[in-house]
């Protein structure tokens, strides 16, 4: 009778633990839910429940945070999805992560990438620079951005202040393209060049003028950018 009862209550608390399990995980598939609606608020309460839990800050990002911005990159792609929609949902993404950034370095967790990103000298516009540094952030990169009207030399600083491997340039001017160039001459100038990739996008620029200039890729959407920058960053040496 004894070892009886010990199997029922053996079987008893697997199936409170299971029961358990389900319904931490459906607590936190909130996260998830929350960032591809843009919710920011409840992205910052599910994170804050899901740390006082216990739950680890690295499950979050990629089980559930990474994988809600893909989903955001793939309804843009479709159309289902427009720039509001990628604002919102980066919106949120960094509420949560405002949370995580201290726990993940102290757990020594390694992003996707750094990335430095910024409207070059002489270009004021930044939405477009704003939404490729949210999905860059969701996607798992660590990202410093410069804002805009940044001079080269500035690029050149952050990416030996901040270890980066990806350099991100945005114009959205014609007349603006032209600092595009002068910022990769003088990343080749400081001797930095070879340790970073370097992405261009913006309305007028093309995959052309990126190979004309000797960038390495070029995105002409934000969503298009996170597939290219994990492509670049595979192949960039790693701090």
């Amino acid at each position: 009778m004894a070892s009886l009862q010990a199997a029922i209550e053996c079987i008893q608390a697997f199936r409170e633990a299971k029961g358990a399990r389900q319904t931490a995980m459906k607590d936190l598939s909130k996260l998830y839910e929350a960032i591809l609606n843009g919710d920011n608020a409840a992205a910052s309460e599910v994170t804050q429940a899901a740390l006082a839990a216990g739950t680890d800050p690295g499950t979050l990002v990629t089980d559930y945070m990474i994988p809600a911005m893909d989903e955001v990159g793939r309804r843009f792609e479709s159309e289902e999805y427009f720039v509001p929609d990628l604002l919102l949902s980066g919106r949120a993404m960094k509420a949560a992560l405002d949370h995580l950034r201290p726990l993940l370095a102290a757990t020594g967790a390694q992003p996707a990438g750094r990335v430095v990103i910024g409207t070059v000298k002489g270009d004021l516009h930044d939405i477009g620079k704003n939404l490729v540094a949210a999905m860059l952030e969701g996607g798992g990169f660590e990202v410093t951005d410069l804002g805009t009207d940044v001079a080269p030399q500035k690029f050149v600083e952050a990416i030996s202040t901040k270890n980066a491997n990806l350099v991100c340039l945005s114009a959205l001017l014609t007349v603006t393209m032209p600092a595009m160039r002068t910022t990769v001459e003088a990343l080749k100038s400081a001797g930095v060049r070879d340790r970073v990739k370097v992405m261009i996008g913006g309305a007028p620029v093309t995959a052309q003028y990126a190979q004309e200039i000797g960038a390495d890729g070029y995105s002409e959407n934000a969503s298009a950018a996170v597939a290219l920058a994990r492509r670049l960053s595979s192949d960039a040496p790693h701090a």
